[in-house]
């Protein structure tokens, strides 16, 4: 069984970019995970609630198959964190599955992952990741290599899908 770690802000994420993607990967089988600053109740920026289920710090990148950062305001948190940029990175350096959708991006290009990459980002993010060497191409969903990024809830369907046929290789 494929396994994903879903990395969500522990307020103001984006309900349809974490629970649209959770539903179609564990429909398709996967395993999700999810992991925050905090374990809990988290809360998205609509009216969802979700668990996290441990804490970023201790996600082992041998657990899992990839790992997804999911978007909203509340992503911020993890656009500076070091944390952050290091577990991605050890999921990057292991060949594994890296994803994230809306501003969550961000994150990527600040662990320096998007340098001479394709990838997309909610509008507002695009300078970031130009700043960071990305190749911001504007579409919903960009696939390079085994980085896949979705630029907002509307690619929240698709940019699952994509996830799950890069799990499934």
């Amino acid at each position: 069984m494929k396994k994903m770690v879903f990395v969500v802000a522990p307020e103001v994420f984006r309900d349809e970019e974490y629970a649209e993607p959770k539903n179609i990967l564990e429909a398709a089988g996967v395993n999700v995970v999810t992991a925050s600053t905090v374990t809990g109740e988290i809360y998205g920026k609509i009216k969802i609630k979700a668990h996290s289920q441990m804490l970023v710090k201790d996600i082992k990148v041998e657990d899992f198959d990839g790992i997804f950062f999911v978007g909203g305001g509340g992503a911020a948190v993890y656009f500076d964190d070091k944390t952050a940029h290091e577990k991605v990175k050890s999921f990057y350096d292991a060949g594994k599955l890296v994803s994230a959708i809306c501003i969550a991006p961000v994150i990527l290009a600040k662990a320096g992952l998007l340098k001479n990459k394709k990838a997309t980002v909610f509008p507002d993010g695009a300078d970031i990741l130009k700043q960071n060497g990305a190749d911001y191409t504007a579409k919903e969903v960009e696939v390079d290599g085994n980085i896949v990024t979705g630029n907002g809830p509307q690619a929240a369907k698709n940019l699952a899908q994509e996830i799950l046929r890069k799990l499934n290789g």
